[in-house]
């Protein structure tokens, strides 16, 4: 499929990328969503927390939102996303990953990038226990590259499975890692190392057997704490196999229902190996929308909608 021209037309005051990813990440708000949570086990005894929300109307449709790096279903980009589709007669589920609900999950293990089975329990879970027969999803940069592995590295789908967006995806994880630790992204490199250690500092707790605090402390970087945790926890022997094996870029040729990537010229977090030009001209299915703004999850626009949840809306209607 062509890469597509991108219709949005960016606010003044938000063309600037950072500012952008900021206020929509930290200053946003969208009020006026009902939740309702429900805890489901996984196949290795662990939990997911899911939180619903609903059209007001019964809908045999359903988007299944997925989150970034240490979000949850409360961050205004998956409220915003439920809002909207609510609005228009599809119900939601965003999906907290392991230990992202407020509370640390039962194994070691937890989330990342690429764990595409615990997508795949929730999908079935839904398959299994509601009557949705048009299933939409939708992820944001982490969750977002989930979304497209998911998609890509399964010969078969569910047939409820329609369509699917993806939101400032680090389609290649070492490139993005890269671009994390470069010194324009050193306040989000920051907080979102402190944020896992803090979190990891629990964990540790809880598992004493498999983790010291020293080695928590000698974590200095994002790549430190994927060579510390991440690779170990899940199987992979160190950060650069982690990102090897998880980055979604290898599994788009493969994708074979119709699937919209949004990633901004101006993300700061997204390697030029990010946007995948040749692989969306040589897949059908794949289409490609590169702003020039936005930033990273940002996409301001006045009057409550932001672009990435209009334009997914409007990418779903026929399908």
């Amino acid at each position: 499929m062509p890469v597509l021209e991108s219709t949005y037309k960016t606010p003044y005051f938000f063309r600037n990328g950072f500012v952008s990813t900021v206020y929509s990440g930290l200053i946003r708000n969208v009020s006026g969503l009902i939740q309702e949570r429900e805890r489901i086990t996984l196949p290795d005894g662990d939990f997911l927390d899911l939180d619903w929300s609903h059209s007001k109307t019964k809908s045999n449709k359903l988007i299944i939102l997925l989150h970034g790096l240490e979000g949850n279903a409360q961050r205004p980009y998956m409220t915003g996303t439920a809002k909207l589709f609510n609005q228009n007669g599809i119900d939601a589920v965003c999906v907290n990953f392991r230990g992202c609900s407020g509370e640390d999950n039962l194994s070691f293990r937890s989330y990342h990038s690429g764990a595409t089975e615990d997508l795949d329990a929730v999908i079935q879970h839904v398959l299994n226990t509601k009557a949705y027969d048009t299933i939409f999803l939708k992820g944001f940069s982490l969750g977002g590259n989930l979304t497209l592995k998911y998609l890509g590295e399964r010969e078969h789908l569910p047939i409820q499975i329609k369509a699917a967006v993806a939101v400032s995806v680090p389609c290649d994880l070492y490139g993005s890692c890269k671009a994390l630790h470069t010194l324009k992204n050193k306040p989000y490199h920051d907080k979102f190392k402190t944020d896992l250690k803090n979190k990891l500092l629990i964990k540790q707790k809880n598992h004493p057997d498999k983790l010291s605090v020293k080695t928590i402390k000698s974590i200095k970087t994002l790549k430190d704490f994927d060579d510390v945790y991440t690779s170990k926890a899940h199987g992979f022997n160190d950060a650069l196999d982690y990102y090897k094996q998880s980055s979604s870029l290898q599994f788009l040729p493969h994708i074979k229902i119709p699937t919209l990537i949004i990633n901004a010229l101006n993300d700061s977090f997204l390697a030029p190996e990010c946007y995948p030009v040749k692989e969306a001209k040589n897949n059908a299915n794949l289409h490609l929308e590169m702003p020039k703004h936005g930033g990273h999850v940002g996409f301001h626009l006045y009057k409550g909608v932001y672009y990435n949840e209009s334009r997914a809306f409007a990418f779903i209607q026929d399908f």
